[in-house]
C-alpha cells in the first residue's frame, strides 16, 4: 500500500496579510516614492528616451529591489533587443522562480504549468491640475493615498508581485514556476513588447495563470476582476485650408474655417448630440454574460458608477448646478464605458495660445484623436476605416489627412474554471471581508490579447489599484495603499491555489 502523500499545508490569510503588510510598509513604500521621483516618460512622450535614460534608471532600481528581496531561487535580468534598423527597443525586466515543494514536504505542482506575473514601469505625462501642495514627480502620502505619477499605473506591480512570492515563502506552501514580465513601453502602446514576447517564449514555458495588475477596480471594498478591456485607435486628424494665415477681416466669409470643415469631418463619425459612434462597424454585440455582470456590479456601485469622476460645477440662483454624464442609469453607464465606442479629442494643434490669438483667419487644425473601441472589435482594420471615412470627399476640397499613430485590439476574457473562480471569492472574503466583484475597463492593455492568443487555456487574473478618483493619466494621480496591500495578498492566495 502506497504512502498517502502530505496534505498542502494551509495557507493562513492572517499570517499571509499580516507578512505583506509589513513588507508595503517597510520595502515598498520608500521603493515607490524613489520611483515616483523620476519622470520617466513613455517613449511616446519622450523620443529621446535612450538618451535621457529614465527608463532604465527605474528599470535598474527596480531590478536592484527585487535582488535585495533575495526571493530564494529568483533569477533576474533586464533582456535588451533591438529592432530592424538596428535601434534600441525598450528594455524589459525578467525574473523566473522555480516551482516550490511546501515546508512540510508537500511536492511542487507536478503540472509543470506556470504563473506569468505582468506590470510596466513607464509613465504618462504630467498633466496639468495638481492639487497645489501635490505634484506628478513629489510624492506624498496623504489619507492613506501615495500621490505621484505612475505609482498606481503602474509602478507598484513589479513589488507587489515581488511581496506576493515573499509571502508564499515565508507560509513555507508549495507554489507553481512563477515568472514576471515587467515592460517600459505600455503608456506607448506596447510596442515593443511582441518581440520579446518572441524572444523569450521559450522561458515562459506553458502559462497556466497570467496575474496582471494594470487595472482598475469598482471600489476599494473587495477584489475585481477585470472581464473585459475596450481597445484604441489612435492619430491625428488635420484640416489644411491655407498655407499661411490671413486678416480674418479680409478673409472670412469667403475662406472657410478649417475647424468648421474639421466639424463637419468628425460629424461623418460621431453624433455631437448623443455621442454615439456611427459606422456600425466600430460597434459590436455585448455577450449576455457581460450584460449580466454589468447588472450585478451596477447593483453593488449604483450612482457612485458615475459620481466619482471630478464634474464641473457653478451657482445658479443660489444652488449649485453640477455637469451630467451621458446616463445616469448604472447598467448603461458601466456598458458605455467598456463596450461602446467612444472619441475623444486628446489634443490640438493649429491654435496659438489666447493671449496670442489676433484677428487671424488660421490655415490648419489638427486634432488628435483616441478612439476606444469594444473589446471584439479589428483596432487595425478600424484605422483603415477611419482613414478613409475622414479623407475622402473633404468640403471644398480642404487637404484632410488622418495619420494613424496605434492601434491595439481589446480583450475580452476566457471562462473562469471552477477552481480560479472559487480562489478569487475566498481571496476576496479573506483580504476583504466581501465577494469578488467582475467589472469590464475602458482602458486598453495590449498584453492580454498577446497572451489569450498565446496561452487560450491560461486564467488571467487581471487586477489594479485605480478606484474612484485615482486618476491615472489625469492630475492627483495617488495609489491606495490599504487597497494595494490587501490586492498583494489575494494575488498570493490565489496562486497558492493553483491546481
Amino acid at each position: 500500500m502506497n504512502a498517502r502523500l502530505p496534505q498542502p499545508l494551509p495557507l493562513e490569510p492572517g499570517a499571509l496579510q499580516a507578512h505583506v503588510d509589513s513588507a508595503w510598509r517597510e520595502h515598498l513604500v520608500p521603493a515607490l516614492t524613489r520611483y515616483i521621483e523620476v519622470p520617466a516618460k513613455s517613449p511616446a512622450f519622450d523620443a529621446d528616451w535612450a538618451a535621457h535614460g529614465l527608463l532604465e534608471r527605474v528599470l535598474q532600481s527596480a531590478a536592484d529591489w527585487v535582488r535585495a528581496q533575495q526571493v530564494p531561487g529568483l533569477t533576474l535580468e533586464i533582456v535588451r533587443l533591438n529592432d530592424a534598423q538596428g535601434r534600441p527597443r525598450t528594455p524589459v525586466l525578467f525574473f523566473e522562480v522555480p516551482a516550490s515543494a511546501g515546508r512540510d514536504g508537500t511536492p511542487a505542482p507536478a503540472s509543470g504549468q506556470t504563473v506569468l506575473m505582468y506590470g510596466h514601469l513607464d509613465k504618462q505625462p504630467e498633466f496639468t491640475g495638481w492639487r497645489s501642495d501635490l505634484g506628478p514627480w513629489t510624492p506624498k502620502i496623504d489619507d492613506g493615498k501615495l500621490y505621484g505619477r505612475g505609482g498606481a499605473d503602474d509602478g507598484y506591480a513589479v513589488y507587489a508581485s515581488i511581496a506576493a512570492v515573499q509571502a508564499l515563502k515565508a507560509q513555507g506552501v508549495a507554489h507553481p514556476r512563477i515568472v514576471g514580465l515587467i515592460e517600459t513601453c505600455e503608456e506607448s502602446g506596447s510596442g515593443d513588447l511582441l518581440p520579446y514576447i518572441d524572444a523569450l517564449k521559450s522561458r515562459l514555458g506553458d502559462v497556466g495563470l497570467v496575474i496582471c495588475l494594470d487595472s482598475g477596480a469598482g471600489n476599494y471594498d473587495q477584489l475585481w476582476l477585470t472581464t473585459s478591456l475596450r481597445g484604441m485607435a489612435s492619430g491625428v486628424l488635420k484640416v489644411e485650408i491655407l498655407t499661411e494665415g490671413i486678416h480674418s477681416g479680409d478673409a472670412s466669409g469667403l475662406v472657410p474655417s478649417s475647424f468648421r470643415i474639421m466639424r463637419q469631418v468628425l460629424d461623418r463619425l460621431e453624433d455631437s448630440v448623443t455621442g454615439r459612434l456611427l459606422p456600425a462597424s466600430f460597434h459590436c454585440e455585448v455577450p449576455a454574460e457581460r450584460i449580466a455582470q454589468a447588472q450585478a456590479t451596477a447593483a453593488i456601485l449604483g450612482e457612485e458608477i458615475y459620481k466619482r469622476f471630478p464634474w464641473a460645477h457653478h451657482d445658479c440662483g443660489g444652488s449649485t448646478l453640477f455637469a451630467l454624464p451621458t446616463t445616469t442609469d448604472p447598467v448603461e453607464a458601466l456598458l458605455n464605458r467598456t463596450w461602446r465606442p467612444t472619441l475623444s479629442v486628446t489634443g490640438a494643434e493649429g491654435f496659438p495660445a489666447m493671449k496670442d490669438a489676433g484677428n487671424v483667419l488660421r490655415p490648419y487644425t489638427a486634432f488628435k484623436l483616441s478612439l476606444r473601441l469594444p473589446p471584439l472589435v479589428d483596432a487595425a482594420q478600424a484605422v483603415q476605416q477611419l482613414k478613409t471615412l475622414l479623407e475622402d470627399n473633404a468640403p471644398y476640397q480642404a487637404r484632410v489627412t488622418f495619420e494613424g499613430e496605434g492601434a491595439a485590439s481589446g480583450w475580452n476574457a476566457p471562462a473562469t474554471t471552477a477552481w480560479f473562480d472559487q480562489a478569487l471569492q475566498d481571496a476576496s472574503q479573506a483580504h476583504f471581508g466581501a465577494a469578488c466583484g467582475n467589472i469590464g475597463q475602458g482602458g486598453t492593455i495590449p498584453l492580454m490579447n498577446l497572451l489569450s492568443q498565446g496561452f487560450p487555456s491560461a486564467q488571467m487574473m487581471v487586477c489594479g489599484v485605480l478606484g474612484p478618483k485615482s486618476n491615472a493619466h489625469g492630475p492627483n494621480e495617488f495609489l491606495h495603499l490599504d487597497y494595494a496591500r490587501r490586492l498583494t495578498a489575494s494575488v498570493a492566495q490565489v496562486i497558492a491555489r493553483m491546481p
